[in-house]
């Protein structure tokens, strides 16, 4: 399974990744940022209907300069005291909210469309490919539509979420480390997207579903 997902990212085809039980409990789709076109988008926005997000490796993080954006609320609880109350240190499934800054590209006009989502998405990947992390200011505007999100450092082997699943996908398929995901919603019942109909879902479109217990133990004998 993890071989036939690796080859569809690399086709430009999207996945879906289930996290745990214990976790998230959604199914997210994943497609490699690189390979992100307004279709993309368009299907992410209409049939998973959850939040369209950008994971981006530790390295690229790094290189990028990009903060957690809980390090820019500490810094600035001092003139609005409110972000330290608002802190999100009681997250039930996780220590730590992997949410960066937004941005947009500064080619794309409101930022939120699909054209211009796609556009600043497949860019940030190509910066990172091609290592001019150092022009991310110039290209790039801040805040935007496009939610960039902070892998931690190691990944899946230090953290279990679907931001670092996405970059282990990216990392084992040979893709640069950046990726795009959004969570499947149920219209009927409010909340995420059932297994089951998520697998459904894989099944009419042609498309791999996989766990994320396979994905994180694929990943660590990739690594060994």
């Amino acid at each position: 399974m993890i071989q036939e997902a690796l080859k569809a990212l690399r086709k430009g085809e999207m996945v879906l990744v289930f996290d745990a039980d214990n976790r998230e409990r959604e199914t997210d789709m994943i497609v490699a940022a690189e390979k992100t076109t307004p279709d993309h988008i368009r299907v992410m926005r209409n049939d998973a209907g959850g939040l369209i997000c950008v994971p981006v490796s530790w390295e690229n993080s790094e290189s990028l300069g990009i903060p957690y954006m809980t390090d820019i609320m500490n810094e600035a609880s001092g003139r609005y005291p409110v972000l330290s109350r608002l802190s999100p240190h009681d997250i039930p499934y996780d220590e730590k909210s992997a949410f960066s800054i937004t941005v947009n590209h500064r080619r794309t006009f409101t930022g939120i469309t699909d054209n211009d989502r796609a556009l600043t998405i497949r860019e940030l990947a190509e910066l990172c490919k091609n290592k001019k992390h150092h022009e991310f200011g110039d290209l790039f505007r801040s805040p935007g539509h496009v939610t960039l999100l902070r892998a931690a450092d190691g990944h899946v082997t230090r953290r279990k979420g679907h931001t670092e699943m996405s970059i282990a996908l990216m990392e084992m398929a040979g893709l640069e480390g950046v990726a795009v995901c959004c969570e499947m919603m149920d219209d009927r019942t409010g909340n995420a997207l059932s297994t089951d109909d998520a697998m459904k879902y894989a099944e009419e479109h042609d498309l791999i579903f996989m766990s994320g217990a396979d994905l994180i133990e694929s990943y660590m004998e990739f690594r060994s």
